[in-house]
């Protein structure tokens, strides 16, 4: 399985970055072939300063060895070895009227000292952080997140949707990162599916996410915006790496098992603000957003 998925991500990244460039036009993907000494490694791409994308990264890792103390702890384990692969991406527009997204596909194995597996699980998801409200974009995202679920089993839209506004979620500020998508964790071999059919559920998720974003892009890309726009975008961009860097738990895995800290940080927008008790008008766009993030809705 761990060696059907790492193919699978890296054909996936493949897709994404070629897409992504023709989208932009004008910059390209940089590649960095790197290698962790306790085992592994991966391959990030990242773009910067395009025609349409101001930063983004997709990357893919495969990392192996003796389980950290610190993960042993958090999985509640002892001293075992652990294999984790996954594809994880953020883009951030230049544009403040084409949002943010950001994704994640990934597997997890860890062995007893014979080398058996004694547990695995699949985790991922999308999701999407506007800066400004275009309900018609929000309900085409979720639709296509809600048709691969769907091809599955007809209760995992309504619980992985409930997951992710559950899981981005800045608790400190009492609002959502974006609205939402997708978030499933260790999925499990149980009565109603095997592994393979949770390869074949996050592999359909994945194969989504370029349907459910490129179009928003493609709608959006050549909308005017003023400084005030690019301000806004901005501040919110700061709700973003909050989250990142104080409740993600990709964020602190990547820490926590000497993970790439070029990539763990990729995530991160180049240019943010924080305004000091920073509120937007009565009656605004900025307004309308902000009511949506504190009480997320029902696409779909």
């Amino acid at each position: 399985m761990k060696d059907k998925f790492y193919q699978y991500i890296q054909d996936l990244q493949d897709f994404i970055t070629v897409t992504l460039e023709t989208i932009d036009g004008k910059a390209s993907f940089q590649e960095d072939i790197w290698n962790r000494p306790e085992g592994g490694g991966g391959r990030t791409r990242v773009i910067e300063n395009g025609n349409v994308f101001e930063k983004g990264g997709v990357n893919i890792s495969g990392v192996h060895g003796k389980l950290p103390k610190s993960m042993q702890a958090y999985f509640n384990v002892g001293d075992v070895d652990f294999f984790a692969c996954g594809l994880s991406l953020v883009i951030h527009p230049k544009s403040p009227m084409v949002p943010t997204v950001h994704a994640n596909w990934r597997y997890f194995e860890m062995y007893d000292t014979d080398g058996t597996i004694v547990d695995q699980w699949f985790g991922g998801g999308q999701d999407l952080t506007p800066y400004y409200l275009f309900e018609e974009d929000a309900k085409h995202f979720h639709e296509v997140c809600k048709t691969a679920c769907d091809k599955h089993n007809p209760d995992f839209y309504p619980k992985y949707k409930g997951r992710c506004d559950e899981y981005f979620h800045n608790a400190h500020r009492n609002e959502a990162r974006g609205i939402g998508g997708l978030f499933f964790d260790y999925c499990k071999t149980s009565d109603d599916m095997t592994m393979e059919n949770w390869y074949n559920f996050v592999t359909e998720v994945g194969d989504s996410f370029l349907d459910a974003y490129v179009p928003i892009v493609e709608n959006r890309k050549e909308l005017p915006y003023t400084e005030a726009n690019r301000a806004w975008q901005e501040i919110r961009r700061g709700r973003y790496v909050e989250f990142n860097l104080v409740h993600d738990k990709g964020t602190l895995f990547g820490l926590k098992t000497n993970g790439r800290i070029e990539s763990i940080l990729m995530s991160l927008p180049p240019h943010v603000q924080w305004v000091y008790d920073h509120q937007p008008e009565a009656g605004s766009e900025e307004e309308k957003l902000l009511e949506v993030l504190k009480n997320p809705k029902d696409w779909v």
